[in-house]
């Protein structure tokens, strides 16, 4: 696959106003993990509107399925917000810290719920995709490829990055890590091209924001001492 067929052939058939809200979800995207490594709480108004964009692009597209994680993903971001919020002092920043074991296994615990609401979700899919209609339907999982299989992993890897994120544990970066990389090759098969360019951004931004987390804390931890 040349430059081409993956950045201009997708979107032959797009208007201007589509690319320019993939572009934009992309852009405020990138600023949310930004101040995410800056323990910045712009981290979640800036993620709220990119996946409130990508809510409208999907819904658009018919994408209903896709449509309601994402709708998942900004109600995370509400609680997220609301628990750096009460653990800020100055209302902007917060510390951070490694997971405690019972976080750990909660977060195993939360990992695999996830995997089976997610399923559960493209198993209605084609229901939700016939905007809510039986007619002509059936149910299951026959219609996943394995973009959609991988979604259904990174989806829950994801969920539980955004509640160690909402935890300021420092293990959230590992999830983000792993999840953006595996979304590079499924963007560019979904035709994405624009955000496959936006998953490789956040790889990298997430590996600098682990590096920048853990500093922080040894630096905290070097004060006390």
């Amino acid at each position: 696959m040349n430059l081409y067929d993956l950045f201009v052939k997708p979107y032959e058939n797009y208007s201007a106003i589509q690319i320019l809200l993939e572009a934009s979800g992309t852009v405020f995207g990138i600023l949310s993990v930004y101040f995410s490594i800056k323990k910045n709480i712009w981290v979640y108004p800036t993620g709220i509107i990119s996946t409130l964009i990508y809510v409208y692009i999907l819904f658009n597209f018919g994408l209903l399925g896709d449509c309601m994680i994402n709708v998942y993903y900004t109600a995370m971001s509400v609680y997220g917000w609301i628990l750096w919020s009460k653990n800020s002092k100055d209302h902007v920043h917060v510390d951070v810290s490694w997971a405690t074991h019972k976080e750990r296994i909660f977060a195993g615990v939360l990992f695999i719920l996830s995997l089976g609401l997610v399923t559960l979700i493209y198993y209605y899919k084609p229901y939700i995709d016939n905007h809510f209609s039986m007619q002509g339907t059936n149910l299951g999982l026959y219609h996943l490829d394995w973009a959609n299989w991988l979604d259904v992993i990174t989806t829950s890897i994801f969920l539980v990055g955004m509640w160690f994120m909402a935890r300021q544990r420092i293990e959230n970066w590992i999830f983000w890590i792993i999840g953006d990389f595996i979304c590079i090759p499924m963007m560019i098969f979904k035709e994405l091209g624009i955000t496959s360019v936006q998953y490789l951004v956040f790889t990298i931004m997430a590996i600098l924001g682990y590096v920048n987390w853990k500093k922080s804390l040894k630096e905290k931890s070097t004060i006390k001492s």
